[in-house]
């Protein structure tokens, strides 16, 4: 039986999945299956996956479709059918980098007697370049906030046992909606677990100019009551002092977009809610700006 799972949420991303799909078949380990959640897709996705999975890969494929409903809620619906022991996601238009499944079990199967809720690992660009910064040499452990508040930076490639990933709420849905930061979940399984450190490159990005990345600004306005939810989540657990002080003025700003005068009562930080709602409005103007609205 696979230990991993690999699960690719799409949509309209038929152009670049095959470069996807092309990195798992180069695998010297083929121990793992991937899990495409296509989201509404309307182009020829689902053709591509029917297709590959009637090829021999030495890996099992599965296909799930569901309606659009953004990256949170394919995650959603990925931690439903995930059966293997860990499981990691790749996006749609990145690349598995040679032996990262091989790298990923040798790591794991060294400390998965140690209660570690997986592994977090180095993502590059594809010239090879790390996203970000890589880890300190003396790393062996760490939370993911804890990674960014001591210096951390750039987007890595989380690896987290099922059970755990399954042990905190899914990510919440917000009618018109559709985007809940996935670190949502990555700060509640912080409070009760670490990560082993694995210094490796695993997985290759290429960010794309219509993905969220790209779209922040507009999805702020999009998505304010999301964007609230993850802020008075991140204000629950502060990494410092100052992350504290500015995801409180984001949760004023989104707050004040999606016109919640409730705000301040729901606020786990009444007072600083208060103090900060002069520099919401301010980021309001800002975040509209940027947006071009």
């Amino acid at each position: 039986m696979a230990f991993l799972t690999i699960f690719t949420p799409a949509y309209n991303r038929a152009h670049t999945l095959p470069r996807t799909y092309e990195s798992l078949l180069a695998q010297d380990c083929k121990d793992f299956v991937w899990l495409v959640i296509d989201d509404g897709s309307q182009d020829n996705t689902a053709e591509l996956i029917h297709g590959w999975q009637a090829q021999e890969n030495g890996f099992e494929i599965q296909y799930i479709y569901k309606e659009n409903g953004g990256m949170h809620t394919a995650h959603n619906t990925a931690y439903e059918h995930i059966t293997t022991e860990l499981n990691t996601c790749i996006d749609s238009d990145d690349k598995l980098a040679p032996g990262a499944v091989s790298k990923i079990k040798t790591a794991w199967e060294s400390v998965r007697n140690k209660g570690y809720a997986g592994l977090i690992a180095l993502d590059a660009d594809f010239a090879g370049n790390i996203i970000g910064k890589g880890f300190p040499a003396d790393l062996r452990e760490t939370t993911l906030g804890g990674y960014y508040a001591s210096g951390g930076a750039g987007d890595k490639k989380l690896i987290y046992r099922t059970d755990v990933i399954n042990s905190v709420p899914p990510y919440p849905v917000f009618d018109g909606e559709k985007y809940v930061g996935l670190v949502y979940k990555y700060t509640l399984i912080d409070q009760q677990y670490k990560l082993s450190v694995l210094d490796e490159v695993v997985c290759e990005v290429e960010y794309q100019a219509d993905g969220s990345t790209g779209t922040m600004w507009r999805q702020y306005l999009n998505n304010p009551r999301g964007f609230a939810f993850l802020r008075k989540t991140a204000m629950q657990y502060p990494t410092s002092t100052k992350r504290l002080i500015l995801d409180c003025i984001h949760y004023c700003s989104s707050s004040q977009i999606s016109k919640n005068k409730e705000y301040i009562k729901e606020s786990p930080r009444k007072l600083l809610t208060v103090l900060c709602t002069p520099a919401g409005w301010v980021l309001t103007a800002y975040i509209k700006k940027k947006a071009n609205v």
